[in-house]
């Protein structure tokens, strides 16, 4: 149970590394994380589920999702007090998980009809080699990380939404949730 717990705990940090440096918007340079506008935390929240939703529908087989909302985090070296980025992790665990590879090919395939750019494809570096997918969607200001976990004990998919850098509108405050 150790092991697991501190794997799941460092995976949202190399998540979030591997995503704020995606190319969404007008970012200067690949360290800079790429600005989302103005939004409120509540509305960014919304923005991050309507993604994820997309991303649920994508997969193409019965299964079921993880009932977890989104998260609020820090955005970079900025003022917390301003900046900050929206993420939502969930899983996907199908009815025949059998199925799962092919949807990771169709999810490869699908996403970039619906706005994604695929940027990275492949086996991932862990012992058990899951298959990863990134992709990012300048157009809502989102990045994925789809991780396919075949070798664990429920085969499933792992998502990892997150936004880009927002600013909350002058007069207002961040909420944390």
């Amino acid at each position: 149970m150790k092991i697991k717990l501190g794997a799941a705990a460092l995976a949202l940090p190399i998540a979030l590394m591997t995503l704020t440096g995606c190319s969404m918007t007008e970012a200067s340079n690949s360290d800079d994380i790429p600005s989302s506008g103005t939004s409120t935390s509540s509305d960014a929240a919304q923005e991050a589920e309507k993604a994820s939703s997309e991303l649920y529908n994508l997969i193409g087989l019965k299964g079921k999702a993880s009932d977890t909302g989104p998260g609020v985090k820090e955005c970079g070296k900025k003022d917390p007090e301003k900046y900050f980025q929206i993420f939502h992790s969930w899983s996907f665990t199908p009815t025949s998980p059998q199925q799962l590879e092919s949807a990771m090919e169709r999810l490869k395939a699908n996403l970039p009809k619906h706005g994604w750019k695929v940027v990275d494809y492949g086996p991932d570096t862990s012992r058990n080699k899951n298959l990863n997918l990134t992709a990012d969607n300048d157009t809502k200001k989102f990045s994925v990380n789809i991780t396919y976990r075949a070798k664990d004990n429920s085969p499933h998919l792992n998502f990892f939404v997150v936004s880009g850098c927002y600013q909350v509108p002058d007069g207002e405050k961040i909420e944390q949730f």
